[in-house]
């Protein structure tokens, strides 16, 4: 008798398909199982040129491969983890972080350019506000341009043929996932462009029933989760929830683990956050640190060490000024 597929949820793009098909191979290995993916349009891809937080913002990309998801139709779903909504739902739970791919942007520019060299007035195309503002944060003299699109279309924008700009920014994990490192021109460091939260992270999402149902994949998935990921972002998408603040939201934060005071001691979680003005002339940052035992410290749910952690960031970020930074945005 043949073993039931695993049907994955996942957008079309081919960002997402090969995402989804690297975590279900990973999932189904040694089972006997083969993976399905299961295509769901989101309206993400359905509007693939208005500005995000025209839209919708949070959640565009993911309410139809949730409902996918609760209807029955696919046994887990895939996500970007900074495209999901930071409330959790409770039909859904979220089973699976597998590491962290890199989270920094890149830069795609022409002839190979970087950030410093690029020509005065330079213009360069990102569709998130965030990148933008960082752009002008570090060079004011650029000219920033809103795109959208998959990420072909926008590396069209700089490297193509009928190019009109002069560089573009992704994300460097999905240029490596979908083997289009080659383009980078310049990883931008975490100093001069602090990621978005979860950036680089997959987040595998199940209903507690079909986890239920099926142990096969729930030890599955289990094997695949990566604590030091789950633990990083969920101290990141903390401090995202606490500030109120969507995936589109001028907000950046970067977790990482670093070793202990002493050998002896626990590991350092340590994390970096900032509210930015879109023009980047007003930032508000910080960034705290706490003790932290993966093996015996609880790392996502309510008091757990990387949610209080994101809190305590926040409360710091939104006592000198960053809710006004973020108020000004919604209106």
């Amino acid at each position: 008798m043949t073993a039931s597929p695993l049907r994955i949820g996942t957008r079309a793009s081919d960002l997402a398909l090969t995402q989804s098909g690297h975590v279900g191979a990973a999932v189904v290995e040694g089972t006997g199982h083969e993976v399905e993916l299961v295509h769901v349009s989101t309206h993400g891809d359905r509007d693939r040129t208005s500005p995000l937080a025209q839209i919708g913002g949070t959640g565009v990309f993911v309410t139809a491969v949730r409902q996918a998801l609760m209807d029955g139709e696919v046994d887990v779903v895939v996500h970007s983890w900074k495209d999901l909504p930071t409330a959790p739902l409770d039909e859904i739970t979220l089973v699976c972080t597998p590491e962290r791919e890199d989270p920094r942007d890149a830069l795609c520019a022409r002839d190979g350019m970087t950030l410093a060299q690029l020509p005065a007035g330079a213009r360069v195309g990102t569709g998130s506000p965030r990148r933008g503002a960082q752009l002008l944060r570090a060079r004011p003299d650029l000219e920033v341009v809103g795109i959208r699109g998959n990420v072909e279309t926008r590396l069209n924008r700089a490297l193509g043929t009928d190019a009109d700009l002069h560089a573009v920014v992704l994300a460097a994990s999905g240029l490596r996932r979908v083997g289009r490192e080659a383009v980078i021109s310049e990883l931008l460091p975490v100093e001069v462009m602090l990621p978005a939260p979860a950036q680089g992270a997959l987040a595998v999402e199940a209903t507690t029933a079909a986890m239920a149902q099926a142990p096969w994949f729930a030890e599955r998935l289990a094997a695949v989760d990566d604590a030091t990921t789950r633990a990083a972002v969920t101290a990141e998408r903390s401090l995202l929830r606490a500030l109120e603040a969507g995936c589109s939201a001028p907000v950046a934060a970067y977790a990482e683990l670093e070793p202990g005071a002493v050998p002896a001691a626990a590991q350092v979680l340590r994390l970096r956050a900032l509210a930015i003005r879109p023009d980047g002339t007003h930032v508000v940052e910080g960034e705290a640190r706490v003790d932290l035992d993966l093996a015996a410290d609880a790392l996502s749910g309510p008091g757990s060490v990387p949610v209080e952690l994101g809190q305590e960031l926040a409360a710091d970020l939104l006592s000198r000024g960053a809710g006004e930074i973020l108020a000004e945005v919604r209106a």
